[in-house]
C-alpha cells in the first residue's frame, strides 16, 4: 500500500470516529450509572463484563470477513445490531435484562475494532496506521463535547451522566456509522477460496503465531495489563463520582483529549525506538496513572487526578495500538484480521473479563459502610503495572524493529 487518496482517508478516519464515539458516549459513565440504579456487586460485575464476553466472538466474524464476505460489508451489519440493541438497552429497568441485551449488543460491537483496524491496514499503510486511529480518540472527545452540549441545550441543564440518555446516543451513532460504512473502500477477503479447516471455521488460525516465543510473551503480558487498565477504564466512573465530580464523561474524556495528539507520535516512536520500547513507555505511563490516584487520594490533592487521567494517551497509543501495530507485521496476510482479533481477545476479552471481576471484588474488598478506601486498591495496581513494564523490558525481544524501519524509509 504506496498512499491514499484523500477520500479514503476521509472515510476511513470517520468509521473510526463514529466506532469508537457509538461506544464511549455510554460506556464511561455506565458504572455510575448501575450504581445509581442500585444494582449488587455480583449484577454490575456481569454488566460491565458484557464488553470482554462480546471478544469471544471476535475471531469468529474476523474470519468471516478474512474468508467469505467484504469487510466493510460484515461492519455495516454489526453496526446495525449495535444501533437496536444500545437502544434496547436504555429501556431496561431490570439488571438482569439490561445484562442480557447489552451482552448481545456486544457481541455485535466489539469484532468491530479488529475489523476497522484490518479495513484501515488493508487501504493505508500500515505503519501510518496511528494517523487513521487517532480518529478513534477523537470520537471519545465529541462523546465528551456532545454530553456536555445536550446537558446544557437539549436537558435543561441536566446532567445525563448515570442516566438511560447515553445509550439512546450510542444507538443514533451506530446507525449513522452503519450508513457511513456503505461508502467505504471495498476490502475483499483475502483468504477467500482457500480450504478451511475446523480451526479456520472457528476463527483460531492467529493462534498459530503463538508458537513464536516473543509472540506469546507479547499476549501474555497485554493480557496481564489490560486488569489493571480495566479498573480505570470499567470503573473510573464510579470514582471520580465518588470524588464528587459531576460531569465525569467530560472529565474522563479529557484523557482522549490528549490522545489525540500523542496518537500522532506513535509511529515517530516506533521507528525511532521499536515497538519494545514504545509498549514499555506505554506500560510506565499505566503505573505513572495509578501511583498518581494513589497519591491523590491519600493526600487529597485533586491535581494528580488529572495526571491520571491525561496520561491515558500514552497508555492507550503506545501500548495498545503500537501492539496493534506489531501485530500487523507479525501475522500473515491470509490471517491478519484474525491475529487483530486474537489481541482484541486477549486484552479486552479475557484481561478485561478478568480485571473486571479482580477490580469490582478488590473494590468491594475494600469497602466499609458503602465507602470505598481507593488507597490500597490504587496501590496494588500501581506496583503490578510497575512490574509489567519491567517483565516487557527485560524480556522482550524487538524483532519487527528492523522491517518498520525499511518499510517507513520505503514508503516515506
Amino acid at each position: 500500500m504506496e498512499q491514499a487518496s484523500i477520500g479514503v482517508r476521509i472515510r476511513l478516519s470517520s468509521m473510526m470516529l463514529l466506532q469508537y464515539m457509538m461506544f464511549a458516549v455510554w460506556w464511561v459513565p455506565m458504572a455510575a450509572y448501575l450504581k445509581n440504579m442500585e444494582v449488587s456487586s455480583t449484577y454490575q460485575a456481569w454488566i460491565l463484563s458484557v464488553m470482554p464476553l462480546g471478544c469471544l466472538l471476535s475471531p469468529v466474524i474476523c474470519m468471516v470477513a478474512d474468508r467469505h464476505f467484504a469487510s466493510q460489508k460484515v461492519l455495516t451489519i454489526l453496526n446495525l445490531g449495535c444501533a437496536i440493541t444500545f437502544f434496547l438497552g436504555a429501556r431496561q429497568t431490570s439488571p438482569g435484562w439490561l445484562f442480557v441485551v447489552l451482552l448481545l449488543g456486544m457481541c455485535f460491537y466489539m469484532p468491530t475494532w479488529s475489523l476497522t483496524n484490518a479495513i484501515c491496514m488493508a487501504n493505508y499503510p500500515s505503519e501510518k496506521f496511528p494517523q487513521i486511529r487517532v480518529f478513534g480518540s477523537i470520537g471519545w472527545v465529541v462523546s465528551a463535547v456532545f454530553s456536555l452540549v445536550a446537558a446544557t441545550s437539549l436537558f435543561g441543564n441536566e446532567v445525563i451522566d448515570g442516566t438511560a440518555i447515553p445509550l439512546y446516543c450510542g444507538a443514533g451513532t451506530a446507525l449513522v456509522a452503519a450508513i457511513l460504512n456503505l461508502t467505504l473502500p471495498d476490502t475483499p477477503p483475502p483468504a477467500r477460496g482457500t480450504d478451511a479447516s475446523l480451526v479456520d471455521a472457528l476463527g483460531l488460525r492467529a493462534l498459530t503465531l503463538l508458537k513464536d516465543r516473543n509472540f506469546l510473551l507479547f499476549i501474555v503480558i497485554s493480557l496481564l495489563a489490560t486488569i489493571p487498565f480495566t479498573l480505570y477504564f470499567s470503573l473510573g466512573s464510579q470514582f471520580f463520582e465518588s470524588q464528587g465530580f459531576e460531569q465525569v464523561t467530560a472529565t474522563m474524556n479529557l484523557g482522549q483529549l490528549v490522545e489525540m495528539f500523542l496518537m500522532l507520535l506513535v509511529p515517530l516512536a516506533l521507528v525511532r525506538f521499536g515497538v519494545k520500547w514504545t509498549m514499555a513507555a506505554g506500560l510506565a505511563a499505566l503505573a505513572i496513572r495509578y501511583f498518581a490516584l494513589w497519591g491523590g487520594a491519600a493526600a487529597g490533592q485533586m491535581s494528580l487526578y488529572y495526571v491520571a487521567i491525561l496520561v491515558h494517551g500514552l497508555i492507550f497509543g503506545f501500548f495498545y495500538v503500537g501492539g496493534q501495530v506489531y501485530v500487523d507485521k507479525k501475522a500473515p496476510p491470509e490471517i491478519r484480521a484474525q491475529a487483530q482479533g486474537l489481541i482484541v481477545l486477549s486484552c479486552f476479552g479475557l484481561g478485561m473479563l478478568i480485571g473486571t471481576f479482580v477490580n469490582v471484588e478488590l473494590i468491594e474488598h475494600y469497602t466499609t459502610g458503602g465507602v470505598c478506601n481507593w488507597n490500597p486498591v490504587f496501590a496494588i495496581m500501581a506496583f503490578a503495572s510497575a512490574a509489567l513494564a519491567v517483565a516487557l523490558s527485560a524480556l522482550f525481544r524487538d524483532d519487527v524493529k528492523p522491517a518498520a524501519k525499511t518499510e517507513s524509509a520505503g514508503r516515506g
